[in-house]
């Protein structure tokens, strides 16, 4: 008994705390460039948190590494809940298994809620004479080693990796500095196939610039269902999910985590916001910390075991 009042008097102090917060603006922390889809989640996402907790929410893009060094500047932040990561998938789960990173892309963070997810999309030139997955596997296989694919590194090369290495095909990686330039360039016809993110490719898609084959999601997105998934045309058990979510660094008070989640979870009943999320290719999810944890901690134990199991590298 006298144990645990102990222990309460010691917490009344960050509990106090924690029910002032926030006593100045908040900074939401992107690791890429401003207008991809990942910074156009966090402004959209940061107007909704700011009107919940009544202080600015702060956008500042800290691009580099393929998102690590954002990644890693939020993981060392001070657990004070002013400084917060608009995470994306393939610094928090997958690069830290291909490269030296300075965190732990679970331990070193508190999950807060997954705001999207959204899929990759395996795209041909028309030049390219395959209109399906099966074809475009077909054609790779007869002539190894002279088609070549697009990415920015990190997931978009990763879908690439895996869709090689499961369809047993042998494609040339061209490395582009974002996925917007990346997909232009297969546009323009300067590579012959590309992995781009939705948002990526959909102005591409509509136009009839590049032809779009199948997604890397498990089922077909919603915005565009006549395009089969790579798993349901040719390679069952094929699946990258690409995906925003806000993390605090390890350590921040739970309640103003799960003040944070509240604010977005009651934004998301917004629907205008609904539609802009969806507008830009993205499925808005905005779940619980527990739940977004579990998620985290799946994906981590997968692209683990994959990247162990294949040997596979990934360029930055």
């Amino acid at each position: 008994m006298i144990r645990a009042l102990i222990v309460l008097v010691s917490l009344l102090p960050a509990l106090a705390w924690a029910q002032a917060w926030p006593g100045k603006p908040v900074r939401m922390v992107v690791p890429f460039a401003p207008g991809g889809v990942t910074d156009n989640t966090a402004r959209l996402v940061a107007v909704k948190i700011q009107e919940a907790v009544g202080q600015p929410v702060l956008v500042e893009n800290r691009p580099g590494a393929g998102g690590i060094v954002a990644t890693e500047h939020v993981a060392r932040s001070a657990p004070d809940g002013y400084t917060i990561l608009m995470a994306s998938a393939a610094p928090q789960t997958l690069l830290q298994f291909l490269q030296k990173t300075g965190y732990d892309g679970l331990r070193d963070f508190a999950p807060v809620t997954l705001v999207n997810t959204f899929p990759i999309v395996l795209m041909v030139h028309p030049s390219v004479p395959a209109h399906s997955v099966k074809e475009l596997i077909a054609l790779a296989r007869a002539q190894p080693g002279k088609l070549n694919f697009a990415g920015a590194g990190g997931l978009t090369q990763f879908a690439g990796e895996i869709f090689k290495y499961m369809a047993g095909i042998d494609m040339v990686y061209i490395p582009y500095k974002g996925g917007a330039p990346a997909a232009a360039a297969a546009a323009a016809g300067d590579v012959q196939v590309t992995f781009a993110n939705y948002s990526d490719a959909l102005v591409h898609m509509k136009s009839g610039r590049l032809r779009p084959l199948g997604m890397t999601s498990a089922r077909r997105f919603p915005q565009s269902p006549e395009v089969p998934t790579i798993a349901e045309a040719a390679l069952p058990g094929y699946q990258v999910d690409s995906w925003n979510g806000l993390l605090y660094p390890a350590g921040t008070p739970a309640e103003i985590v799960n003040r944070v989640a509240a604010a977005v979870q009651q934004g998301f009943k917004d629907p205008e916001l609904r539609r802009r999320m969806e507008e830009m290719g993205t499925t808005p999810v905005g779940d619980a910390p527990a739940e977004f944890r579990a998620f985290v901690q799946a994906e981590t134990e997968k692209w683990g075991r994959f990247v162990k199991q294949s040997g596979i590298k990934v360029e930055q």
